[in-house]
């Protein structure tokens, strides 16, 4: 069995600010990582190769200088990375992005299982995984928060909220992994060595994966026309009452005021 785990490179999130005055988003100068949702996704698949004895291999779509960020993603079990060389400075639409790991997937067939995010931490499009699964020809099975190798295909526990339910398919498959499903494993000081003897190979989109920069962008669909954030204002009141039933018909009337409650009695 052979199995990839995909995996984003993108601005992390929780350092990206709002300008108060215009609500556009500061990300001049905010670090890029490998998303939080997506060490899931590797611990997802290092389980099932652990399981399975299958050779693991992750794509990302990043610029070449990335290749250290990868470190930690070896380290937990990856055989090797595949590094898609972005020519796009991660502003790809999910249509272009599916085009390049598709490619990328059929480069490297036989693939039996692919694994990725529900979603990503910066975008949270949900486009890839079934767009991919699409092109692929291959059953998805959705925000997975268990998998289990079975009579040759796969059992994947999924969860729809009110429910969980179990699935089987037939390999090859995609399955995409549920938020704060499969928790990732802490690393160890031999983990980190054993990794640094680890191949991260970069592929270039025209060189290695065939494509044109251009045909990609012709085939793009959706734009970024602005990018604002919500700029959250809260009211600082102090209760003064002089008990408690004093302060809640305080606050009562403070939240009437503000148009949160109407028709109060």
């Amino acid at each position: 069995m052979n199995i990839v785990a995909l995996v984003k490179y993108s601005r992390d999130v929780t350092e990206i600010k709002v300008d108060p005055a215009t609500s556009e988003l500061r990300t001049a100068g905010v670090p890029e990582r490998v998303g939080l949702i997506d060490k899931n996704v590797v611990e997802a698949a290092v389980r099932l190769k652990e399981a399975t004895g299958a050779g693991l291999k992750v794509i990302a779509l990043a610029p070449a200088t990335a290749r250290d960020s990868f470190k930690d993603v070896l380290a937990m079990g990856v055989d090797e990375v595949v590094l898609i060389e972005d020519p796009f400075d991660g502003e790809a639409e999910a249509g272009i992005v599916v085009r390049l790991l598709e490619a990328a997937i059929r480069k490297l067939d036989p693939v039996d299982v692919v694994l990725c995010g529900f979603a990503s931490d910066d975008g949270y499009s949900f486009q890839v995984g079934p767009r991919l699964a699409e092109r692929l020809r291959r059953p998805l099975l959705a925000y997975a928060r268990g998998i289990t190798p079975e009579g040759g295909g796969l059992r994947v526990e999924q969860n729809l909220d009110d429910r969980m339910q179990t699935v089987t398919a037939p390999l090859p498959a995609l399955v995409s992994i549920d938020e704060e499903a499969f928790p990732p494993r802490r690393t160890t000081l031999m983990d980190a060595l054993k990794a640094k003897k680890k191949p991260v190979n970069v592929w270039g989109i025209e060189t290695e994966l065939g494509l044109s920069r251009a045909d990609l962008e012709s085939s793009a669909r959706i734009a970024d026309t602005r990018l604002t954030g919500v700029v959250v204002r809260r009211q600082q009141r102090v209760l003064k009452g002089q008990d408690l039933g004093a302060m809640a018909d305080e606050l009562i009337d403070a939240l009437e005021q503000a148009g949160v409650l109407k028709g109060a009695a």
